[in-house]
């Protein structure tokens, strides 16, 4: 078995760790993917002290960029949507409620969505109130409120 090298991560990389920090990989993962597209370096004190500033910075940004999507969640979250359709005596919708329908209920609302940000399992296709996610970023999601 190979020794594992150490090398300094200059980006973020899912799996693995962030900017800054000094990660214990094989010497073929570190030769043939990570030095060559620059997303690692060798791991002495020079480059140390620069991914420190580095990281500072990234840490800011990312800070920054978590603030804004923390305030698009609470805006959007909360927001009830009404909408009707024709239905049958037991509540089952002779049609179908679905994303691009609520992308619409949306955009009138003044909301920017997607078709892909709305995450329905299935057509809403019963009368009633339904909680719906909403993609806002990465793995972050806003509830809302569908009544039908």
């Amino acid at each position: 078995m190979s020794q594992k090298v150490e090398v300094l991560l200059r980006d973020n990389v899912k799996d693995l760790g962030r900017c800054g920090d000094v990660v214990r990989v094989t010497p073929g993962y570190a030769r043939n993917y990570l030095l060559p597209r620059r997303i690692a370096v060798a791991a002495n004190d020079d480059n140390k002290r620069a991914m420190e500033r580095r990281r500072t910075k990234l840490d800011a940004e990312e800070a920054l960029r978590n603030a804004e999507i923390d305030a698009r969640i609470t805006a959007v979250s909360g927001i009830v949507l009404t909408t009707r359709g024709k239905a049958d005596e037991s509540g089952h919708l002779y049609g179908s409620v679905n994303a691009v329908t609520l992308v619409e209920l949306l955009a009138a609302g003044g909301h920017t969505f997607h078709e892909k940000d709305v995450r329905l399992d299935a057509p809403i296709k019963t009368v009633g109130t339904h909680t719906v996610r909403l993609h806002v970023f990465g793995d972050r999601f806003a509830p809302i409120q569908v009544v039908v």
